[in-house]
């Protein structure tokens, strides 16, 4: 670190999560709530495309605004993960983890008030639950599958040197937008725990509460163990050397 490098801060870092976990989730829940209710801007109501792409647009601005200052993890699967494979301090895990949560309550809290009671007993402020098709067990296996895609990139776009570090805001971001749509239909997308528990929290509705706690930290710890234990010691193979045919006449 460079002396004119600020020194880690436990509460300031904890802050940033915070900050960056509610906008996160307030944007991807304010979107979510609109498209539940019908609330229109100057043509149809939000679609299920709509939710996808928010969640993946702002991740991918958070993690270029806040990527240096706290690593913008933004979710505790990605917490965990790191922290499993030893790119992350275990020291830090708590004020990280409250910081998302907290910043989760509050977002939907905003959303509560920005879109009034409607928003909280008709659209769950956007919370997170099992479609009315789809099993517990299914569910939880489509949390710890999206929530694998998500950490699978971004360990490999933040912690492997290799990596095109230019492009890895977008890379993350686009991870999570095709998470929400993949699990949307099944789960309700959240992958993420901080995300599914805030609008529950303040909606006061905790169907398989669980299952958005266990599944993706699952899905994230395997992630972040598999490209680390055995996807970064991959090398791409080298070219085979051009041979030069030499001919004899005669």
């Amino acid at each position: 670190m460079r002396r004119d490098e600020p020194e880690p801060d436990m509460l300031r870092t904890g802050v940033a999560e915070l900050i960056g976990t509610f906008i996160l989730v307030f944007a991807g829940t304010a979107v979510a709530a609109a498209a539940i209710l019908g609330r229109p801007i100057a043509g149809p109501p939000y679609d299920s495309l709509a939710v996808g792409l928010t969640f993946g647009l702002v991740l991918a601005a958070l993690v270029s605004a806040l990527g240096h200052v706290s690593g913008a993890h933004l979710n505790p699967a990605v917490t965990l993960g790191l922290a499993s494979i030893g790119r992350f301090p275990w020291k830090y895990v708590p004020s990280y983890i409250i910081g998302q949560l907290a910043g989760a309550i509050l977002a939907a809290i905003a959303v509560w008030v920005t879109f009034g009671d409607p928003a909280r007993t008709m659209a769950s402020l956007g919370a997170t639950y099992p479609t009315p098709d789809a099993s517990i067990g299914q569910a939880f296996l489509m949390e710890a599958l999206i929530t694998f895609v998500l950490v699978f990139v971004i360990v490999a776009v933040a912690t492997d040197p290799r990596a095109k570090t230019a492009a890895g805001s977008l890379a993350i971001g686009f991870a999570l937008g095709v998470a929400v749509l993949i699990g949307g239909p099944v789960s309700g997308g959240a992958a993420n725990p901080a995300r599914a528990l805030g609008p529950m929290i303040v909606a006061g509705k905790f169907t398989a509460w669980w299952l958005y706690i266990v599944a993706p930290i699952v899905g994230g710890v395997v992630a972040a163990w598999l490209y680390n234990g055995l996807v970064a010691w991959a090398r791409p193979p080298e070219p085979e050397a051009e041979t030069t045919v030499i001919r004899q006449d005669g």
